[in-house]
């Protein structure tokens, strides 16, 4: 098995990271860790040379190509016969691997995601409107994969045979949708295993939550551009659910305006009690952004008033 993490300017957490992957429990003679490093300018480099040895394997890049691409170079270099990828930020839990690679014991399995779990400055799971949707999204995923197979996986926890991995283009911007897509498309199942775990800490930061929506936003279109086949039932086995979970999320934003000029224009009985509402939960919307409060009321409006879901880089 090998982990496949790209980073660049890590410094703060790539020690904590090659640590957590030389803890994990899983037989150390059938693991390779990759460590590529994407052109770092911030101390990065030397840390992570501390640690090179005969399981984690340090590669050096120079020249900046961006996530995809560092992990395309990593992935010509793996030795084992599956591949697990993984962020620099998020530790995995001990038996993470060993979770993982079970589900490879079914050969129509070509993927499989974990679970992340965001928890809060307590140490519990996050119970405010980001922790509140993403366990939403993963409920979605896991409902997806009893059926065949999920709509994409999640970034910082995601597993793969290696003979199904095909390079994408270096500037892709989401490749836990692209990776497991293109492996649905060929025939294989990607699905969702909650007992494989990782963690990560909700971000106290609403900007940098808005930057990573708008991230997957910029991402979503950009795949539905690159692989016009999912959108055709002939091509893509879970067309429906493709729609209904990624498309069907793009047009929310539009029948949402849709909806509040129609009832703009029928101020009576129950389309004004709607037009109230929708107003209601804009002026939430509006709160939370004006506000930054995180607390479950005013967050879940804005979040879907922007038109996304959560989604971990």
């Amino acid at each position: 098995m090998s982990i496949l993490i790209a980073a660049r300017n890590e410094r703060e957490t790539i020690e904590a990271k090659i640590l957590n992957c030389l803890q994990l429990d899983y037989p150390k003679e059938k693991l390779q860790v990759l460590l590529a490093l994407d052109a770092p300018s911030d101390g990065t480099e030397e840390i992570a040379w501390k640690y090179a040895d005969k399981i984690v394997n340090i590669l050096s890049f120079s020249q900046h190509e961006g996530k995809a691409g560092t992990l395309n170079r990593a992935a010509a270099l793996a030795k084992g016969d599956i591949l697990v990828f993984a962020d620099v930020r998020q530790q995995f839990d001990r038996r993470a691997l060993r979770e993982l690679v079970a589900n490879f014991h079914d050969p129509s399995v070509g993927a499989v995601s974990g679970e992340l779990m965001l928890m809060d400055e307590s140490g519990r799971e996050a119970a405010d409107g980001v922790g509140l949707y993403w366990r939403y999204e993963k409920w979605i995923r896991a409902q997806e994969a009893e059926i065949h197979s999920m709509m994409g996986a999640t970034g910082s926890i995601y597993a793969i045979r290696r003979e199904l991995f095909t390079p994408i283009p270096p500037d892709t911007i989401l490749d836990d949708v692209a990776i497991p897509m293109n492996i649905v498309l060929r025939g294989k199942r990607a699905v969702f295993d909650g007992s494989a775990l990782a963690y990560d800490q909700v971000s106290a930061s609403p900007q940098l939550e808005y930057a990573r929506k708008v991230r997957t936003l910029t991402g979503n279109y950009q795949v539905l551009a690159r692989m016009p086949e999912l959108l055709s039932p002939l091509h893509n086995p879970v067309w429906l659910q493709f729609i209904s979970h990624k498309v069907g999320r793009l047009l929310v934003p539009y029948f949402l305006v849709l909806l509040f000029i129609a009832n703009l224009f029928a101020l009576h009985g129950i389309y004004l009690w709607l037009f109230c509402l929708q107003g209601t939960w804009y002026m939430m919307a509006w709160a939370g952004s004006l506000l930054s409060l995180r607390t479950p009321v005013p967050e879940a409006p804005r979040m879907v008033a922007v038109g996304r879901e959560v989604r971990r880089p």
